[in-house]
Parts: C-alpha cells; sequence; structure tokens
C-alpha cells in the first residue's frame, strides 16, 4: 500500500509553506500570458518572472503552488522511467525575503520531517554550483547542507550545465541551484547522482535567482535574491511509494490499465508514450485558451502529442474500434482523477472528446495515405525508403517513418532511420535558430519598446470590444520588441473599414496621453469594477490591476508605460483566422 496520493502530496505540501507564511497561488494556464520564451508553461517561476525582476506581487513576498507544466524538449525519452510531457510543479517562492539558508533548510524539513514526508536523511544526497567566470562557487548552500547533515560524500560540485537554471530565453532572471537526490537503491552503485544510471532521483531543486542575464550574454545582480524551488509531484509520490516508475503512481496507473485492456499487444514503452501524451493533449484542449489542433504553434504540438499516442497505439496492434474505445473512456478517467484538483477537465470534457475523435479520423486518412505510398515504392522496384524521403513525406504529410516502417514490413519495405533523424536534426536546427530570433524578448524583456508595445495590448483590447462587440475577449498575445499578436474570439474576418476604426480608436486613446496606474484589489472586486480577465480562472486572494484613464481596465502581470503618450503610433499590419471562432490581430508601434 502506497504510503501517499497524489492528492495528499498536493495539500501536504501547500500546508508546509502556508505554515510558513507563504501565500497560496493557484496553478497558471498552460499557455503563458504574454511570454514568448516559450509555447507552453514549462516551469512554475514564467507567470512570476516579472514580479522576480522586482515588481511587487500583489499576494506578497512569499508564495506556493501546484503548477501544471508542459514540455517537449525530451519528448523522445518519454516512456523510460520518469521523463514526463505533461507534469505538476510543486513550488514555492521568495521575491526578496529569505534566501539560500530558509529555503534549503525548509527543503529538508518538508522532506525528512515525520510530520511530511519522512524521507531518510542518509538517503539523500545533493549536488551544488562549482563556480565559474560569471559567479562563485556555492560554498554557502554546501555549508548548510552540512549543518544539516549530509556529509560531504554526498555533497557534489558541477558547472553550468547541471546546476544553474534560466532563463528560458536570451535575457531574464537566472542563477545557481542546489539539487537534492534520492537513493532507491535500486541498479548499480552510482559515482555521482546526476549520472541517469537510474540508481538517485532529482526530487527538489532550490534555485537561487540572483543574476539578470542580458540580451548581450553578461550577467548583474538583481535588485533583489529570489527564491525559486520545484518538486515534480509524480516523480516524488514515485519515490514516496517505492515505485520503480511514475506509471506507477495512482494518477496514471489506472490508465496504463485502460489502455493495456484495449490493445493486443503490450510493449510497457509504447504504453506508456500513449497515455502521457493523451494526458497532456486533455489539458491542453481543457485549458481556457481553448487550444484546438492545428500545424502552427501551440496546436502543432497538441497535434503532435495525438499523434504519437496514436501512433504507439498502432504499433501494438490496436485496430480502429480499439483506438475509439480508448479515445471515449480515457477523458473519463482523466476527469475522475484530476476533477477536483483541475475542474476544467470536466468543464471542458465534451470538446477535448470532440477534438480527439477528430484527430482519430485525420490520422486514419493520414494511414491510408501511407499505405499508397508504401504501394507507390514498391511499384518503383525498391524497397527501401531513404531517409530525406521519409522526412520529406513527413513534413508535406505527417507521415512518420515508424508507421511506414509497420506498413512496410509485410511488404519488405524498410525505412532509412538514420537517415531521417539526420535530416530531422538538420531541420531542428534551423528552426531553434528561428524561434530564438522570433521569441527574444517578452516578459523576460523589461525594454522601454516591449513595454509600449505590452500596453499597446490593453488599448487594443478594449477597442475590438467597443468595435466589435462585448463578446471579444483575448485568447492569447505574444509580444516581442519588434511587433505585437493577440489573439481574440470573433466569428468571423474583419472588413477593412473595421480594422481601420480599430486602430483609429487605439491611436485616439495614445494622443490622449492617459496615465497608467496599477491597483492591487481582490478579484471580486476586479470584476465588479470591471477589470477585464479570465474570471474561469483561479485567481489568488489578491491581483493587479491596471487601468488606463477612462479607456480600459484588466487584470494583468504587467509591465506597463506610465502614460500612454509615449507608446507611439499603433498600426495593424495582419488580421488573420486562427481557428474556428478565434482571429489574430499583428501590429506595431512606431
Amino acid at each position: 500500500m502506497c504510503a501517499i496520493t497524489s492528492t495528499q502530496l498536493r495539500e501536504r505540501f501547500l500546508e508546509f509553506f502556508r505554515e510558513r507564511g507563504h501565500a497560496i497561488l493557484p496553478s497558471a494556464s498552460l499557455v503563458p500570458e504574454n511570454d514568448p520564451t516559450v509555447l507552453f508553461t514549462a516551469a512554475g517561476m514564467q507567470p512570476l518572472v516579472p514580479y522576480l525582476l522586482g515588481q511587487p506581487h500583489p499576494q506578497g513576498k512569499r508564495l506556493a503552488n501546484v503548477q501544471k507544466c508542459l514540455r517537449t524538449g525530451d519528448i523522445d525519452e518519454v516512456g523510460d522511467a520518469f521523463h514526463l510531457t505533461f507534469f505538476e510543479m510543486l513550488g514555492n517562492w521568495s521575491l526578496g525575503d529569505y534566501f539560500k539558508k530558509e529555503a534549503i533548510e525548509m527543503s529538508f524539513e518538508f522532506l525528512t520531517s515525520d510530520r511530511w514526508l519522512s524521507l531518510p536523511a542518509e538517503k539523500l544526497a545533493v549536488t551544488c554550483f562549482a563556480g565559474d567566470a560569471d559567479a562563485p562557487r556555492d560554498t554557502e548552500s554546501a555549508r548548510i547542507w552540512e549543518r544539516l547533515g549530509i556529509p560531504k560524500d554526498r555533497m557534489f560540485f558541477f558547472g553550468k550545465s547541471a546546476n544553474w537554471w534560466g532563463p528560458p530565453g536570451k535575457a531574464g532572471p537566472c542563477g545557481p541551484d542546489t539539487e537534492i537526490f534520492f537513493d532507491t537503491g535500486r541498479g548499480p552503485a552510482s559515482t555521482r547522482p546526476n549520472d541517469d544510471s537510474g540508481r538517485f532521483v532529482e526530487i527538489w531543486n532550490d534555485v537561487f535567482m540572483e543574476y539578470e542575464k542580458r540580451s548581450d550574454g553578461t550577467f548583474a545582480p538583481l535588485q533583489q535574491k529570489n527564491v525559486d524551488t520545484g518538486m515534480g509531484l509524480e516523480r516524488a509520490v514515485a519515490v514516496l511509494c517505492g515505485h520503480t516508475n511514475v506509471y506507477e503512481t495512482d494518477v496514471f496507473a489506472p490508465l496504463m490499465e485502460l489502455i493495456r485492456g484495449s490493445v493486443p499487444r503490450a510493449d510497457e514503452r509504447h504504453l506508456r508514450i500513449a497515455a502521457d501524451h493523451l494526458r497532456a493533449a486533455v489539458f491542453v484542449l481543457s485549458d481556457p485558451h481553448e487550444i484546438v489542433p492545428s500545424n502552427v504553434e501551440q496546436g502543432y504540438v497538441l497535434r503532435r502529442l495525438i499523434r504519437r499516442a496514436l501512433r504507439s497505439l498502432r504499433l501494438q496492434g490496436a485496430e480502429e474500434h480499439h483506438l475509439l474505445d480508448i479515445g471515449n473512456r480515457f477523458v473519463d478517467e482523466l476527469a475522475r482523477i484530476y476533477g477536483e484538483a483541475y475542474p476544467e477537465i470536466f468543464e471542458r470534457k465534451s470538446q477535448a472528446e470532440t477534438q480527439l475523435w477528430g484527430e482519430l479520423q485525420k490520422y486514419i486518412v493520414i494511414e491510408q495515405r501511407a499505405g499508397k505510398f508504401i504501394e507507390q515504392v514498391r511499384g518503383r522496384g525498391d524497397t527501401r525508403i531513404s531517409g530525406a524521403e521519409a522526412f520529406a513525406i513527413y513534413q508535406e504529410s505527417g507521415i512518420h517513418p515508424d508507421l511506414l516502417r509497420s506498413l512496410g514490413a509485410s511488404q519488405d519495405v524498410t525505412v532509412d532511420f538514420k537517415g531521417f533523424e539526420e535530416e530531422f536534426q538538420k531541420h531542428q536546427q534551423v528552426s531553434r535558430a528561428g524561434m530564438t530570433q522570433r521569441f527574444a524578448g517578452g516578459l523576460t524583456d523589461h525594454s522601454e519598446r516591449t513595454v509600449r508595445m505590452h500596453t499597446a495590448t490593453h488599448l487594443l483590447h478594449e477597442a475590438l470590444r467597443r468595435i466589435l462587440g462585448p463578446h471579444v475577449e483575448q485568447k492569447g498575445s505574444n509580444i516581442t520588441p519588434e511587433r505585437l499578436r493577440f489573439d481574440f474570439s470573433h466569428p468571423r474576418k474583419l472588413s477593412t473599414e473595421e480594422i481601420r476604426k480599430v486602430e483609429d480608436l487605439v491611436n485616439k486613446e495614445i494622443r490622449r496621453d492617459l496615465p497608467v496606474t496599477r491597483a492591487v484589489m481582490t478579484p471580486e472586486e476586479a470584476k465588479a469594477a470591471g477589470a477585464l480577465g479570465f474570471f474561469e480562472e483561479k485567481y489568488g486572494d489578491q491581483v493587479s490591476v491596471y487601468t488606463v484613464g477612462d479607456f480600459s481596465k484588466e487584470i494583468c502581470g504587467g509591465p506597463h508605460v506610465p502614460r500612454t503618450g509615449v507608446i507611439g503610433r499603433f498600426h495593424i499590419t495582419k488580421e488573420e483566422g486562427l481557428a474556428q471562432g478565434i482571429r489574430r490581430i499583428r501590429a506595431v508601434v512606431e
């Protein structure tokens, strides 16, 4: 019998930090607001970047929450013992309040105290930052660990690649960290805890954000020293229950059982991939930002997750009726597991089911195309698909080489996987370079131009509502120093006249040089005052409300200009459709 459930760990963690003066925040959306550094919220600190840089948080200097996160950087590792795409991160923060001593002592107490998790201290090992030209060796953390009873032979020092966090973009808050590992006692003896041998599992990370990385690559001290800590919920439950992997935990075991009982074969890695990817997809589909499968940005990641899951199920012999059975039951099971912690799973259940069904139908069509492609290969007398050709058909039609291999096996058609990977790596290098250029800026960039863009989105939002109607709601935004991008609900394409009216109204309010003010209030007070916000989302007890003169009022984390007159001339460069009922505007300020 497991010593703790996922629900109990969430509750116990938040109670521990509530007792120590931390305000408890709700999980932010999986889609970051006004942050172009990533497509999804990949860490608990992302929604807090403005406050890590010094802006006062309406809830105070001590914060804690359980944050929904999604990362695809290690997607090819999913299926092993601990890597996941979607996961829950337990985190606590100090915004210029306590620092290394208090953070490390609280981490140690929560992990080892009989009242909390009761892990044996002698099973813990830690790593610290070794130091380099940018920052000194973290001997302070090592001394704190030693006072707590961690011997020197279970203390290790490493460089930036292992013990330095952030920033996710070119610039932003960052700093050294100290990581805590648990010795499972399984596997071969290990010379260091982070050698990926499987003997040790990382269970906690204390990040000491005392630097800001500038866009030129240099580092400068932050105006305040922050603490950002994290503990992966699924991984922690696995450790506490003595499981060998996260798929044996209470949040995954029912999903694995459902899939295992619905497919003819049961290769464990493919079952894990299917469970992980479908779970991540349903959480994305349940997000208030209404992400749907597409070929761009968040929609592309969502589609890729679903299709990778379906591909793994097909490789286990799943027929169409097996896929339908899993699809029909999977969302119900997730709602049962997560409905209390994340009620949006219930609220958007029918939408998630509809989108999964639609993607299943499209995938079946792709399979048919793959079959015809195999026939063409055989028709020209070939039995081998080159890497370049496999990658070309993958880009054109979404047909993965695994699918070509499985369909071609009966006809003795093989695929050059090594060549495909080489072509794929070339594509990734080009994409990364483009993403780095495209995602420079955002909340981690407090440059004057980016801040002007941010305030302009508030004016744009209100202008759209006044010209098109109150049904307009923000569905996302993306800001760089070069341009702003704003997604909103509207059923049809804007006319040339409507675009001109919106643009003229924004520029009128800029010329009025309206003051931009910030007030802290409860969500209920904000709503009563007429502030725009995603009120179906959970908020903390206090929120920041930015008011632009007598024109607009929104819940927002900032930053903003002091007056609209400094924004400059606003110009809409493009209006386009994004998804059904969702439009997108691109604009610049000059």
